[in-house]
C-alpha cells in the first residue's frame, strides 16, 4: 500500500522528515526545524505555529485527521472469510460453500487456490476476482468430490497486505457413505459411555465386600497420576484462550484436538480414581500400600511436572509445551499401569477383589474404539492414518491384550481359587463353600502374596 505524505513549503521549511503513522499505511513529511511533538488523538503529531508558518500548520492538522479518518476504514474493516473451514462431502457430490466479503477494498483483489490433492476434489472455480469498491457480498464456490479421502486448499490473495496470511483455508473429508459417517459417531458416543462406566464395577465391589484387599494400590497411584495429567491438558486446551492462541499460531490450519467429552471423560475419571483410593483409607486393606517403584516413578514424573512448570512461569517453554509433556506422562502411564494387577493377580493365583466389570467395560471401550478407526479409515480411504498413528491405535491393542489377559485370569487361569471370608467382609461372594461340609473353607486365606 502507498503511504501519503504531506508535503509543506514555504520560507520556514529548511527540510523535511517522515514520520510514521500505522506502520506500513501512512506517513507524512513535515518541516523539521519548526517542530515539535504532541500528542493528539493517540497519534503523534509534528508541527509548531510560527509567524507564517501558524496558517499551514492548522491545514497540516486538518489533512492529518482527515487522512486519518479515510485511511483507517480502507485498511482496518475489510475481511475475506469461509463460512465454514471443515468440511465432509460424499463422493460425487456437489457442496456449495459461501466466501464472505466484509467491507470494500481499494484496489481489486485475486484470489487463487492451491488444491494439495486434486484427484480427492476440484473447486469450481479455482481463481475467483473481487472488484474494488464493493460492499458487504458473498461469493459461491462448488467442491466436487472425486474419490474418499483428506484434502487441504490454500488460497493466495494478491496484491499482498489485503488478507492475513493462513486466513483463508478449508479442510475437505472426502467419504464414501454418510451412513458409516453416522454409524462413526455412534460407535464413538458409546464407547465413551463404557468407558466413564467402567469405573463404577470396582467401586461398588469394593463397597459390598468392605474391602479392597485384592485390588492394587500401584494402579491406583498410576491411575490417579494419568488422569491428572490428562485433565490438565484437556482443561488447559479447551477453556484457556492465550493456550488456544499459541496452539493455533503453532498449527494455523490446525483444529482444537480438545473437544467437551474429552474434558468431561478426564475429570470424570480422575474423580472417580479418587472415590476408590477414598476406600482404600477406610476398607480393610490387609496392610497393602503403594510400592517403592511405583513411588519412585510418580516421584520422577511429579519432578518433571515441576520443573518444567517452573520453566513455562519463567517464560522458557510456552504453557502449551507444558501440557504436552503432561500429556506424555498420560501416554506413559498407559502403557504400565496394569502391570502390578497383573503381577498381584498372578502372585495371590486369585482375581477376587478386582472388578471384572471394570474389564469387560474397559475391552468393550477399547474395541469400538479401534473398530470406529476401521470404519472412518474405509469411508475415507485414510488407511495410512490408521497404521500411521502408532500412539492411539497401539495404546488400543496394548489395552485390548491387558483387558484378555485379565478375562483370562478370572475366567480361566483362576476360575478355582479357594479364598475364605475376608475382615470385614459383607458379601457372599467372598466365601466358597467346603464341598464336604457346605460351610465356609478354614483353608488359608490366597489373597497374600506368596
Amino acid at each position: 500500500m502507498k503511504s501519503v505524505a504531506i508535503v509543506e513549503t514555504g520560507q520556514c521549511v529548511t527540510h523535511s522528515r517522515v514520520v510514521s503513522l500505522f506502520p506500513n499505511f501512512l506517513s507524512f513529511t513535515l518541516p523539521k526545524k519548526y517542530t515539535q511533538n504532541k500528542k493528539m488523538a493517540g497519534v503523534e503529531t509534528v508541527f509548531k505555529s510560527r509567524g507564517a508558518c501558524a496558517s499551514s500548520s492548522h491545514t497540516l492538522n486538518m489533512c492529518f485527521v482527515v487522512v486519518v479518518l479515510l485511511g483507517i476504514p480502507s485498511v482496518m474493516s475489510q475481511s475475506l472469510s469461509f463460512t465454514e473451514n471443515d468440511i465432509k462431502v460424499l463422493q460425487e457430490e456437489v457442496y456449495q460453500i459461501k466466501l464472505l466479503q466484509t467491507g470494500a477494498y481499494n484496489t481489486s483483489l485475486k484470489v487463487a487456490a492451491t488444491i494439495q490433492h486434486p484427484d480427492i476434489v476440484q473447486l469450481d472455480p479455482q481463481t475467483l476476482d473481487i472488484p474494488a469498491g464493493g460492499g458487504d457480498t458473498s461469493y459461491d464456490i462448488s467442491a466436487h468430490g472425486i474419490s474418499p479421502g483428506h484434502s487441504e486448499i490454500y488460497f493466495t490473495v494478491t496484491p499482498d497486505g489485503y488478507v492475513q496470511k493462513d486466513a483463508l483455508f478449508l479442510r475437505i473429508t472426502v467419504m464414501i457413505s454418510k451412513a458409516l459417517n453416522y454409524v462413526s459417531y455412534i460407535v464413538g458416543w458409546v464407547y465413551f459411555a463404557a468407558w466413564s462406566v467402567s469405573f463404577y464395577p470396582q467401586i461398588y465391589t469394593n463397597y459390598s465386600r468392605k474391602s479392597v484387599v485384592g485390588l492394587n494400590f500401584d494402579f491406583l497411584a498410576l491411575n490417579i497420576m494419568g488422569f491428572t495429567m490428562y485433565s490438565l491438558f484437556n482443561c488447559g486446551l479447551y477453556f484457556s484462550k492465550a493456550i488456544q492462541i499459541n496452539y493455533f499460531n503453532r498449527f494455523p490450519r490446525g483444529l482444537n484436538p480438545v473437544q467437551l467429552n474429552d474434558v468431561f471423560f478426564s475429570t470424570h475419571a480422575a474423580f472417580a480414581t479418587i472415590i476408590t483410593i477414598t476406600q482404600c483409607c477406610i476398607y480393610e486393606r490387609e496392610g497393602q500400600r503403594v510400592s517403592t517403584v511405583a513411588r519412585s516413578i510418580l516421584a520422577t514424573m511429579f519432578l518433571v511436572v515441576i520443573i518444567t512448570g517452573i520453566l513455562s512461569v519463567a517464560h522458557v517453554i510456552e504453557w502449551l509445551d507444558f501440557l504436552y509433556y503432561c500429556s506424555y506422562i498420560k501416554l506413559f502411564i498407559t502403557f504400565i499401569k496394569y502391570l502390578p494387577q497383573a503381577i498381584m493377580n498372578y502372585r495371590r493365583k486369585s482375581t477376587v477383589g478386582w472388578s471384572i466389570g471394570n474389564i469387560i467395560l474397559d475391552f468393550t471401550g477399547g474395541f469400538l474404539s479401534i473398530f470406529q478407526m476401521v470404519v472412518n479409515a474405509y469411508n475415507y480411504n485414510d488407511w495410512v492414518s490408521f497404521f500411521g498413528d502408532f500412539t492411539k491405535f497401539g495404546l488400543g491393542l496394548f489395552s485390548l491384550a491387558f483387558d484378555i489377559f485379565f478375562m483370562l485370569q478370572h475366567y480361566v487361569f483362576y476360575r478355582d481359587a479357594r479364598y475364605i471370608r475376608l475382615p470385614g467382609a459383607s458379601s457372599a461372594e467372598d466365601q466358597t463353600p467346603n464341598e464336604e461340609t457346605g460351610q465356609p473353607s478354614e483353608e488359608p486365606y490366597q489373597g497374600a502374596p506368596a
